[in-house]
């Protein structure tokens, strides 16, 4: 008999390219382990949109100028064109944004869009808040699972008793693959599924490796 898969939804903000990296691990996971991925939106611009006040100069001008966009396009793609839409647009606008190093521009969204076969126009709700509803939405429901001390992305699964499991993270470069990834996948699922568990973390050497 085969193993029955699961399905984990992975929240994600295409600007972020420590999720981007987590996203990837999650497509070998899907290989080596009974796991579907359900893509689904959160943002950083939502997340911290009452506290930039206190966020770096820097990181408080991009949530303001480039954060918006790409989460905007992609719920719009969703909405209109359905949920299996929303991996592959996220595939191609990470390859874009982070692989190729094109950054969050309109460019590099039109360019996305063209490659997984969505109309060019979807790139107008870059501007516009006619889904941040629906957005909002999305991004409650996965920060709702953990709380608001964290970022993207977020993953939530049924656990060993079928209770919800999610998490944070795990933040990890370069892209775990193979046997690594599965090592990975079990040690995250056994320390998120301990009661009272709640971090591991020590500081980051490296900037995210891509390729």
């Amino acid at each position: 008999m085969s193993e029955s898969r699961t399905t984990a939804d992975f929240y994600f903000d295409p600007l972020c390219p420590w999720a981007w990296m987590t996203s990837r691990w999650m497509l070998e996971v899907e290989q080596v382990r009974p796991v579907d991925v359900r893509w689904k939106v959160m943002s950083l611009a939502v997340l911290n949109e009452n506290r930039l006040d206190e966020v770096p100069a820097e990181y408080r001008e991009m949530l303001e100028t480039q954060a918006w966009g790409p989460v905007r396009v992609v719920i719009a793609a969703k909405e209109l064109h359905g949920e299996e839409v929303v991996g592959k647009l996220y595939t191609a606008l990470g390859t874009r944004f982070h692989n190729n190093g094109e950054g969050p521009t309109r460019e590099a969204i039109v360019g996305a869009l063209t490659d997984v076969g969505l109309p060019e126009d979807l790139v107008e709700y870059a501007d516009k808040d006619t889904y941040d509803a629906e957005l909002r939405a999305s991004h409650t429901e996965g920060i709702a699972k953990v709380g608001q001390d964290v970022g993207t992305p977020v993953i939530a699964v049924p656990g060993a008793d079928g209770d919800e499991v999610a998490f944070f993270g795990p933040v990890v470069t370069p892209t775990p693959r193979g046997e690594a990834a599965a090592r990975l996948w079990d040690g995250t699922l056994l320390v998120a599924s301990t009661p009272g568990f709640y971090e591991i973390k020590r500081t980051r050497t490296s900037e995210p490796s891509f390729h």
